[in-house]
């Protein structure tokens, strides 16, 4: 049971650990092309908080937002595979904040086809929150083996 926890482990953070891997590959001066990807969504979600806290009190840089991308799927997915929960964690962190800013099928239209694309990688992401939650879930409800008494027999006479 141990080796397949540990395949299951491995698997699922491969998707993380890999898009990580390529993400600092392509990580230039300019935080490459998943910098300019996600330059236009920053602005808006700027844009959202300072109707909210006021102007220029937030400042947000793809640059250093990648970085922490790279950072949370490739610590996180490590820790995961080797069981720990604060990798899981940080995992639950890293889709918590890039899910609904990349996958945002609530900007669109029902009928066009990017709604249904963008909807399709976010009930993925949604699916995978899912399974770390679940993951969470088992490893605190293991309890801790306890050492077995040994019962008393009863001498015959």
């Amino acid at each position: 049971m141990g080796f397949f926890s540990f395949l299951g482990r491995v698997l699922f953070a491969s998707i993380f650990i890999l898009s990580a891997w390529q993400m600092f590959n392509e990580f230039g001066e300019d935080g490459g092309p998943a910098a300019k990807q996600w330059a236009p969504k920053l602005a808006l979600l700027k844009k959202s908080i300072d109707g909210i806290v006021g102007k220029n009190n937030v400042q947000i840089d793809a640059r250093s937002f990648v970085a922490a991308c790279i950072f949370l799927k490739g610590l996180g997915g490590l820790l995961f595979v080797l069981g720990s929960s604060f990798g899981a964690h940080l995992l639950i962190y890293y889709l918590t904040f890039t899910t609904p800013l990349l996958y945002n099928f609530y900007n669109y239209n029902f009928g066009e086809p990017e709604f249904f694309r963008l909807l399709q990688e976010f009930l993925q992401c949604a699916a995978l929150f899912g399974a770390l939650l679940f993951f969470l879930g088992m490893k605190n409800s293991i309890t801790r083996k306890q050492p077995k008494r040994k019962s008393l027999k009863s001498k015959a006479a």
